[in-house]
């Protein structure tokens, strides 16, 4: 079954723990590349103290003459999950299996699995006692309560809780975190199709992967990839955000252009250089949220298919409603700049600024639902970028919008 982490650094060497909390706070090719300067036996006790999914990362960096010998480094029952492991998707459940242990067949007396109980949990950290037949296929499982109070001579037949929850394989994390999410067990079997037993995944674990996947969401929204972390390397770091920023710089001179369309309009009335960022700065935040809400419902599984209309033209009435009050403020500012500046046209400036403000609004809102949904329609994460196509597309609206509706009504 698991291996017992805080056990076994514990009795590891300061320099192994410091190596294994170096190699966490990487993305898998920078730990690959850390580990690959040590002996094979090193990298082999390193990456048992990794999460498994992160280990299974690793060894998929390793050079292939390396990760034979780590793999001849590490106990057989450990070596053959890692093969199998390494058969799943990245963000499977499969990827995070480890080898289950306390495994029994139904046969086998209360007492006599006590016995061989004893051994394994001085060197493995035993939840739950799996019983299986000789296919492998899982039976039921046994909690150490049951042992407890069960009589000695009963098989396990007798005691085991029978149809048991399981996860399969080749679930995906986000898919698995929704069937578990009102259950809250430590360990979770998993199995295939046939319902024989391949491995245990721990709750922690899961809970674990998917708090670093939201933490990354955050990222990705504006251009930094996942694989980056706090102690990624300057020139890694540098390849992957400088990409999106030289895209980002793109965009933005598509919002200039738009600038100088109106520049007539802009020099003769300059007053409207005053309220662009304005604009700018309310519908980009309108559109942040209705871009939050959707990545959450899209992470959550809430956004169920068909219900896409449903979500847009929501986001466009409540922007609508939010614009038409935020821009009461907005148009009441540049009444009372306008008229500070004696310009004869302040009522008129007031009203297209709330127009612009409004309209702007109710296009950042439908842009901040569709840009998730369009990127996964063509088949990209929903969170990658999002933030820099959105922040373009409330831009150029609203800079648009401000400059052509005082062009044609001033």
């Amino acid at each position: 079954m698991e291996k017992n982490h805080n056990e076994t650094a514990a009795t590891a060497g300061p320099d192994l723990r410091e190596l294994a909390l170096s190699a966490k706070a990487r993305s898998p090719k920078e730990a690959a590349e850390l580990l690959a300067e040590h002996p094979a036996g090193t990298i082999a006790a390193v990456l048992q103290e990794l999460a498994p999914a992160l280990t299974q990362d690793v060894l998929g960096e390793l050079p292939g003459g390396l990760l034979d010998g780590v793999i001849h480094a590490v106990p057989a029952e450990i070596a053959a999950q890692w093969r199998t492991n390494e058969t799943f998707e990245q963000g499977s459940i499969g990827r995070m299996m480890v080898a289950p242990r306390a495994v029994f067949r139904p046969d086998i007396s209360v007492r006599d699995t006590i016995e061989q109980l004893r051994p394994l949990v001085r060197t493995a950290f035993i939840t739950y006692g799996y019983v299986t037949d000789e296919d492998g296929k899982l039976l039921g499982i046994i909690t150490m309560r049951d042992l407890l109070f069960a009589d000695d001579q009963v098989p396990l037949e007798s005691v085991m809780l029978r149809n048991a929850f399981t996860l399969k394989p080749d679930l995906q994390l986000a898919d698995a975190m929704k069937l578990v999410l009102d259950r809250h067990y430590p360990v979770y079997p998993v199995c295939d199709d046939n319902g024989k037993l391949l491995g245990l995944v721990r709750g922690q674990t899961m809970f674990e992967e998917q708090a670093f996947e939201i933490t990354a969401q955050v990222g990705s929204m504006v251009g930094v990839e996942k694989e980056e972390r706090l102690a990624t390397p300057l020139p890694n770091s540098f390849k992957f955000r400088h990409p999106w920023l030289q895209i980002n710089l793109a965009t933005a001179f598509v919002a200039g252009a738009v600038v100088a369309i109106f520049q007539d309009t802009v020099d003769r009335l300059v007053i409207l250089a005053l309220f662009l960022p304005v604009l700018a700065g309310q519908s980009g935040n309108t559109g942040c949220q209705a871009l939050a809400v959707t990545l959450r419902g899209m992470t959550l599984g809430e956004l169920k298919a068909g219900a896409e209309r449903v979500l847009v033209i929501k986001e466009a009435s409540l922007d609508a409603l939010n614009g038409a009050f935020t821009g009461v403020v907005a148009a009441l500012g540049m009444y009372i700049v306008a008229t500070f500046q004696h310009n004869p046209n302040a009522l008129m400036l007031s009203l297209v600024v709330w127009i612009a403000l409004v309209g702007s609004c109710v296009a950042s809102g439908i842009s901040g639902a569709m840009v998730p949904l369009t990127l996964k329609r063509f088949g990209f994460d929903p969170a990658t970028a999002s933030s820099i196509f959105l922040t373009t597309a409330t831009d150029v609206v609203s800079m648009g919008l401000l400059l052509g509706l005082a062009s044609l009504l001033i």
